[in-house]
């Protein structure tokens, strides 16, 4: 895993995950980066300062946690939660893939039937759907496609 600090066109910065440089460069290419603020598909790396880990008998002890701060183990504990809530809830939903927008606005207006779906769209394509009245919202936890699974 590699860690990249993003900016957004709006000048948000957030912290992103990936597989590699190579999983970044797909993601963003395919529109699948998005500001987790604004919702901009504008995303950039960052200038972000290298992580160059001291001697291990020159480290400096670790911070004492916020007293604002939930611990760890609370932290861990609700993102659990909701990711067991999202699996549940997927399971009767059907996976749709780059499909979703074209057959959640079909649902919406009418031309198919009602069902539980979920896949791919863009930030703009999302908001698009909201500004259309479409009830659709993001997953939480990232989903990995049937056809990426081992």
């Amino acid at each position: 895993m590699i860690v990249f600090d993003l900016k957004c066109g709006g000048g948000h910065v957030f912290e992103a995950w990936f597989g590699s440089s190579a999983a970044w460069e797909a993601q963003r290419a395919s529109g699948l980066v998005g500001c987790p603020i604004c919702g901009s598909g504008d995303v950039a790396k960052a200038v972000m300062a290298p992580n160059v880990g001291a001697k291990g008998n020159q480290r400096a002890p670790a911070p004492a946690p916020s007293a604002d701060a939930p611990p760890p183990e609370v932290i861990k504990a609700a993102m659990e939660m909701i990711a067991s809530a999202q699996a549940k809830m997927l399971e009767t939903s059907r996976w749709v893939g780059a499909a979703f927008v074209d057959k959640a606005r079909a649902m919406h207006l009418g031309e198919e039937p009602t069902a539980q779906i979920h896949g791919q769209a863009t930030p703009e394509q999302a908001q698009e759907l909201v500004d259309e009245g479409v009830p659709v919202a993001p997953l939480l936890v990232p989903v990995v496609p049937p056809e990426r699974r081992n």
